[in-house]
């Protein structure tokens, strides 16, 4: 009986570690998409302070989509803008399924959810306000199908 009371407690401790142990998030932000089309003028805005210029982060785009989504991926177009003003745009593929079109992340009958890594061990040369713009980049308008877009600034407890 001590042996099996301690086994349960051996396993609750090591839930509540497990639980405790989830993603440290210095910035994390989410956008729902009205009726799930999103347009070019739909640009989602995300703002956020940095303060430490040793520690290093994980960028990442989470993607809830529509298990009707007509494309394997999904072009966005990222742009920053850093503390000191310089802007930096680029355009960025996410890829939502496969070549065959089987679904990348965890999905539903009718929803797909993806946590894409956009930088991972970045960090931030300049203390201050950053600026993440993402805005839709396909071919259509409005993009029928996204359901919402989250942005996560992850803290991995490493420095450069």
């Amino acid at each position: 009986m001590a042996s099996r009371l301690q086994a349960v407690s051996s396993l609750f401790i090591l839930s509540i570690l497990l639980v405790a142990c989830g993603s440290d998030y210095l910035y994390e932000r989410s956008y729902s998409i009205d009726g799930g089309d999103w347009t070019y003028a739909n640009n989602l805005e995300f703002t956020f302070d940095i303060d430490d210029t040793l520690s290093i982060y994980n960028l990442w785009l989470e993607v809830d989509h529509s298990t009707d989504f007509g494309f394997q991926n999904l072009y966005t177009r990222i742009h920053t803008r850093f503390p000191s003003g310089e802007e930096l745009s680029e355009p960025l593929s996410l890829e939502l399924a496969d070549k065959v079109g089987r679904w990348y992340g965890d999905c539903s009958s009718s929803d797909c959810t993806l946590k894409i890594p956009i930088q991972q061990g970045a960090f931030f040369d300049q203390t201050g306000t950053y600026h993440i713009t993402v805005e839709q980049f396909m071919r259509e308008d409005p993009i029928r199908g996204v359901n919402e877009i989250s942005f996560m600034v992850e803290q991995t407890g490493q420095t450069r």
